[in-house]
């Protein structure tokens, strides 16, 4: 999805956001955490950089940690309860924003799968998307791989 400007927001229009010349890429995460914040079988996962979004309204953020140990700072609407972004304490550089909150999610093609082992049996998946079991290895690393630009310290 490669655009001169990407743009999404809450269910009640308090919280508005607006991304600038990326080329973005979208994962499916099927783990529980997904599952339970989106009360539904998965999340549309959209990694970008932080410094290249800009949010107009105020968030509140819910804390909570993950299998890795990190901690996750999850961006939220105070208004109507809308999940906008994720934002891990391993990779504050990068914010995972929901990708349901796009304002034209037509374009969405996911890139990956990540912890089908916690998927829901009737979904069904697209033998040519990669599919991890889990989630890759280092996830920090193959974010930034998926998002063009070199892991820091590599």
């Amino acid at each position: 999805m490669k655009q001169d400007a990407i743009s999404g927001g809450c269910q009640c229009g308090a919280v508005r956001y607006r991304l600038v010349n990326q080329d973005y890429k979208i994962y499916v995460c099927h783990c529980l955490e997904c599952q339970k914040h989106t009360s539904s079988a998965f999340a549309l996962s959209m990694p970008v950089k932080f410094e290249d979004m800009e949010v107009q309204g105020a968030l509140e953020n819910y804390t909570r940690g993950t299998d890795s140990g990190a901690k996750t700072r999850c961006a939220f609407c105070p208004a109507c309860g809308t999940r906008l972004y994720h934002r891990s304490d391993k990779s504050p550089e990068i914010v995972t924003i929901k990708a349901g909150t796009l304002d034209d999610t037509r374009a969405i093609k996911p890139v990956a799968h990540l912890w089908i082992s916690r998927k829901q049996p009737w979904v069904l998946l697209d033998e040519g998307v990669p599919a991890y079991d889990t989630q890759p290895p280092d996830l920090k690393t193959w974010r930034e791989e998926l998002m063009g630009f070199p892991a820091e310290g590599s």
